[in-house]
């Protein structure tokens, strides 16, 4: 089951009509939902199909549901029985149908890979189901691997469910769904293209869900209307499999209708002679076989000199007589799978089970047989093996590159998984399948990608800033290999922004250390960073000073008492205007240049040039303060604490077409700049920011 939804119709406790009781939702489509439902009076678990109310209302559709409930007369333990179609309170219609407790061939598909006589008791099954229904003129229509149940897993008790679209080939009888294209284009025979179906029609899609099966993979059948008609009139490809399920596809999956079996009882007889005289002609062969050994031995007895039975004996004795396989301990797998090459070595106990591994593994991996060594020999730890050995080669074939090493029962497996979370499944698939099959496989699974770059990265967290651009330490021309650490800096708005950036990220980019150097900023200083744009961090940069010592502050801290000295430094040759503004931790803005005393913003007018750099002092010390009180200072006073932001922004022409006042609030300003800025982004030259962290 599936966890329920506010919007699903029903809810878990829930009685309809007094009778069945709501357990939980076991699917979700688009026309409406399936229920596990209890039936209160009998205590039996029954499957309902409810449509949505809006479709509830739709003749088309209520004649869907009568289509199916009316196949109550259909009773065969290989065809779902329906037991009702009634109408609930709210509205809506349902049918209620025995619940078939296991997996459906779709789910088996892609676990493993189902062996050959599987499949082969999978047909005949589904074949008596089909001969039922064709009886009662009942064509499915839809027939695919999601619609035949494994009832408990086995499948000798497949069930064919889900007859929704299925078509009465009586004279007067209408198409639910009309006369056109009804089915799903991968398992659908050539003819139901052009909108026609018969009882052989099913054949092909039980031969193409069968093929499915047997390779693990939907068909593919092209993607636009003409290559989807070019393609069905071809066989399908089963050059891969073996016989007999190979011929059993191929008759079944025939493009032309007079090349399919021309009922289900024909296709029945065909895989009878297949499935169960299989036991009794083997023993007719070896006793055949045994007499006339015996004859061979007496005639050269009676009939020969010592001589020339001894002759004989020796001529003969290794056939009537083979020597016994060596016995291999451990009994061993060896498979991998790297740059695009599959090779195997196994041992096996006969040259039927040899082949079957060598095909199993092609099958599975998608390529031929690079090289395959296959040693006979006795010792095999159980007769399930193989089995269980075509398991585990599915389990590795996720990887996109893998080795697989095998001994009796204890296995290992190593390889590269495409991401994390791919192999953070599978591994969790390896735990399930030890449990079930009593092999313990240990793995060395490596989360990819392989490479990743610098500008994927930026791609990835673009859309997780909340206070300005993220950076990477080792520059948006990076590649990083697996092993390589990722750090990201810069500025977010939350605490748990870190935590987001980290848990998004982590899947995406495989083993790789991801080391944040994030700042915490509050939402003030992020409103106004959120409308600067992206510009070179280079063009000009600030200073941050300590005013009574003089020395540079790298941390940014002030504490109390502390008068923090701010210097913008830029290229003498940098021609421009400059406009610096203090966002403090109060939610204002403070302008301190151009500002009400010092209203030159032209770089040829600022500052001192020293050594090739031009120095704009914007905060002074307390002493240049006294000085001339026309400068701006600020000291950190008791409990005056919190982060300030320092923001200068150099541009061609002036920011702003008039001066601001002295401070406004954060929405003001970065109403203002978000105008001054639209459409002129080549406009600016750079930008530099510095935090000013007061502390007590």
């Amino acid at each position: 089951m599936i966890d329920p939804l506010p919007s699903d119709m029903f809810r878990p406790g829930q009685v309809l009509n007094n009778t069945y009781e709501i357990q939980g939702v076991l699917g979700r489509g688009g026309t409406g939902e399936v229920y596990l439902a209890r039936n209160q009076i009998t205590g039996r678990s029954f499957a309902i199909k409810a449509l949505n109310a809006r479709f509830s209302g739709n003749d088309d559709y209520l004649e869907l549901m009568k289509r199916e409930e009316e196949m109550r007369s259909i009773v065969n333990d290989a065809v779902v029985r329906y037991a009702d179609c009634s109408k609930a309170d709210t509205g809506q219609v349902f049918l209620v149908m025995d619940y078939i407790d296991g997996p459906s061939l779709n789910d088996v598909m892609f676990e493993r890979r189902p062996t050959d006589r599987e499949l082969m008791i999978i047909v005949h099954r589904v074949l008596e189901g089909l001969e039922a229904t064709h009886a009662q003129g009942i064509v499915h229509r839809d027939l695919s691997p999601d619609n035949i149940i494994l009832r408990g897993g086995e499948a000798e008790r497949a069930t064919i469910i889900d007859f929704g679209i299925a078509k009465d080939t009586s004279a007067d009888a209408r198409t639910i769904v009309g006369n056109d294209f009804a089915g799903k284009y991968e398992f659908a025979a050539p003819e139901q293209l052009d909108g026609r179906s018969e009882f052989r029609t099913d054949f092909y899609a039980l031969g193409a869900s069968i093929l499915a099966a047997a390779k693990g993979e939907i068909p593919d059948v092209g993607t636009t209307p003409g290559e989807i008609i070019r393609r069905k009139q071809q066989p399908l490809d089963t050059s891969r499999l073996q016989e007999p399920l190979k011929g059993v596809i191929d008759w079944l999956s025939a493009p032309k209708l007079e090349d399919r079996p021309a009922s289900a009882r024909d296709a029945l007889k065909r895989l009878d002679a297949v499935l169960k005289p299989e036991t009794k002609a083997r023993k007719d062969r070896d006793e055949n076989g045994g007499k006339r050994a015996k004859g061979l031995i007496t005639t050269l007895v009676l009939g020969l000199t010592a001589g020339a039975v001894a002759v004989g004996y020796i001529l003969y004795k290794d056939r009537l007589f083979p020597p016994p396989l060596p016995i291999a301990s451990p009994y061993s797998v060896a498979a991998s799978f790297t740059g695009g090459e599959l090779t195997l070595a196994a041992n096996a106990p006969d040259a039927e089970t040899g082949n079957a591994l060598n095909t199993a593994a092609s099958r599975i991996a998608g390529t031929a047989l690079k090289t395959s060594e296959i040693e006979l020999a006795q010792g095999m730890p159980s007769p399930d093996w193989p089995g269980k050995i075509e398991e585990l080669l599915a389990l590795s074939a996720r990887l996109e590159e893998w080795q697989l090493k095998v001994e009796d029962t204890q296995a290992s497996l190593t390889g590269l998984a495409p991401n994390t979370s791919l192999r953070d499944d599978l591994q969790t698939r390896i735990n399930e399948w030890q449990q079930m099959s009593g092999f313990s496989v240990r793995t060395d699974l490596t989360a990819g990608p392989v490479t990743l770059t610098a500008q994927q990265i930026q791609e990835l967290i673009a859309p997780l800033t909340t206070c300005g651009p993220l950076n990477q330490a080792a520059g948006l021309e990076a590649t990083y290999k697996l092993g390589d650490p990722i750090t990201l800096s810069g500025d977010v708005e939350q605490p748990e922004d870190s935590t987001i950036i980290r848990e998004f990220l982590k899947p995406q980019i495989g083993d790789r250390d991801l080391r944040l150097d994030i700042t915490v900023l509050n939402p003030d200083l992020c409103a106004i960073r959120a409308v600067l744009p992206p510009t070179p961090a280079e063009a000009l940069s600030i200073r941050l000073a300590d005013g009574a010592s003089g020395e540079t502050s790298l941390s940014g801290v002030f504490h109390t008492g502390e008068n923090p000295v701010v210097d913008i430094r830029i290229p003498a040759s940098t021609e421009g205007s400059l406009w610096v503004m203090v966002v403090d931790n109060t939610g204002k803005v403070f302008h301190v240049l151009p500002n009400i005393s010092r209203t030159e913003h032209d770089l040829s007018g600022l500052g001192t040039i020293n050594n090739g750099l031009r120095d704009i002092r914007v905060l002074w010390s307390i002493p240049e303060f006294q000085q001339d009180n026309s400068r701006l200072a600020m000291q950190v006073t008791e409990g005056d604490y919190g982060k300030s932001e320092v923001i200068a922004i150099l541009s061609r022409t002036p920011l702003f077409d008039m001066r601001r006042p002295r401070d406004e609030s954060v929405s003001s300003v970065s109403e203002a700049l978000a105008e001054a800025l639209q459409g002129r982004e080549t406009d600016i030259i750079g930008f530099a920011s510095r935090i000013i962290e007061a502390r007590q």
